[in-house]
């Protein structure tokens, strides 16, 4: 007995096993994109209408079904059965109950299920990419806020987790905003090229027959042209991959901000404080405060790498055109979306709601011998080639190392023992404030330099 529910069952004798059924069945996750299919079919119906395949009065009653269908798929009164396929044979089911065969049967012409679920998914992904964007901006602005609020705290930078040089805060904070901008930077330039590329019109993998307008149905879905190549539009999966790379930066870079406020919400660092709304305690040790989001963050970071990986390994070497090892590149980038927009709005409330603890590090920034370089670079300024330079600041950090004190506390007598360049004019780069101010090159950390660094971040965010 043919099958009549599916899309393909007339050259079949019987219908497919309950097996292939169960391994077939896409509805549980290819739901999400019923609101693209119908716009879809609304576009495919207006080009018939345009290529005689439709008459108007046809076009406007399938348009009427069209749209009675969108709302009670919104409302949930039209949902997959599970005898439906996929979403596209759901939708198609919905469509025939509603106008019959004679006139809801011909809106499959000169479509495919390959050149549908490419064209749907691009639109998907293009509209969830805004969202993403929308709340990596977010993101964006609390850092900068921070930033501001605290644009003259001084704090200690590190290579290597080792004292390095005194920073300010609001240099570091925004050293972890950039990375999230060039992020957006990705999603605009990955919409660029994903909106110049519908492949509506491909059909099955060599384009149509029946004259009808892809550049047209391209317009109507918020596309700026069609696919180029029939076989390209309908197999590619490049951009899916794009998509799932940046989602897995975006987690990287969210990583990295959430590991430095892991430790510095240690007793050992004592940086931050996190806000009560967003941390977490213990069932069993009542003083705990611990910072889940940011060890979620760490963690889902991992899973948007995976999700990223296993998507290319699905990929890798499938022949052209269309195969169904592409039923297989949604769920991975599904489950990145849905991660990311649950994720970001928390971590950003965590920002926004962190309480530094400035004095402390202020204390810190200078210890570690972290006005070395400093010193060797009045050196420089005094004409001292850096290489001996070098050398002269590693032997007065030997000789604090050696007695148990900092730089600052070394006498002249001791910076004459050292070398006699080393004058007693040494002591005005030998604090904080000198050195940090002294960092005015663009993009270093002395203050004016962030304050601008802070209008054009903000610049750029708009």
């Amino acid at each position: 007995m043919i099958d009549k529910t599916s899309l393909w069952g007339g050259r079949f004798a019987s219908g497919p096993s309950p097996e292939l059924i169960a391994l077939s069945r896409s509805t549980h996750f290819d739901w999400r994109l019923a609101p693209y299919d119908l716009a879809g079919s609304r576009a495919h119906a207006s080009v018939l209408q345009a290529a005689g395949l439709l008459s108007r009065d046809d076009l406007t009653t399938l348009i009427s079904g069209i749209d009675a269908l969108a709302a009670d798929v919104e409302s949930g009164t039209f949902a997959a059965h599970p005898d439906d396929e996929d979403v596209h044979s759901a939708l198609e089911r919905g469509l025939l109950e509603r106008l019959g065969p004679e006139l809801g049967g011909r809106l499959r012409a000169g479509r495919s299920r390959n050149d549908q679920i490419a064209t749907l998914f691009k639109m998907y992904l293009r509209d969830h990419a805004r969202t993403i964007g929308d709340l990596v901006r977010g993101l964006v602005a609390a850092l900068a806020e921070q930033a501001e609020a605290h644009i003259d705290a001084p704090m200690p930078g590190r290579t290597h987790l080792q004292h390095a040089q005194p920073v300010l805060l609001s240099h570091h904070l925004l050293a972890h905003a950039w990375p999230l901008v060039r992020d957006l930077d990705r999603l605009e330039d990955w919409d660029k090229r994903v909106a110049a590329d519908s492949p509506y019109g491909s059909g099955a993998l060599a384009g149509s027959s029946l004259g009808l307008d892809p550049q047209q149905v391209a317009k109507d879905l918020g596309f700026t042209d069609s696919t180029a190549n029939s076989m390209d539009g309908t197999a590619a999966r490049d951009f899916v991959a794009e998509f799932a790379f940046v989602t897995a930066q975006i987690g990287i870079d969210l990583s990295r901000i959430a590991e430095e406020i892991i430790i510095w919400n240690t007793k050992e660092f004592g940086f931050v404080t996190l806000h009560d709304g967003f941390s977490t305690g213990s069932s069993i040790m009542p003083q705990k405060k611990n910072p889940d989001i940011a060890e979620l963050a760490r963690g889902k970071a991992g899973r948007l790498i995976g999700n990223l990986t296993g998507l290319l390994a699905t990929l890798k070497a499938l022949p052209l055109a269309y195969n169904r090892d592409l039923q297989e590149d949604k769920e991975p980038v599904f489950d990145s979306i849905d991660t990311l927009e649950v994720l970001l709005p928390a971590f950003t409330g965590m920002v926004a709601t962190l309480t530094f603890n400035t004095e402390r590090m202020a204390e810190l920034a200078p210890q570690g011998f972290a006005l070395a370089t400093d010193v060797a670079e009045w050196l420089v300024r005094q004409g001292v080639p850096f290489r001996d330079a070098h050398e002269i600041s590693g032997a007065s950090v030997q000789m604090c190392e050696q007695r148990g004190i900092e730089l600052w506390d070394l006498t002249d007598g001791d910076f004459a023992a050292i070398s006699p360049l080393l004058t007693p004019d040494v002591r005005d780069v030998l604090t904080v404030e000198g050195s940090l101010a002294s960092r005015n090159s663009r993009g270093g950390t002395a203050q004016a330099r962030v304050a601008e660094q802070l209008l054009e971040l903000r610049q750029r965010l708009a």
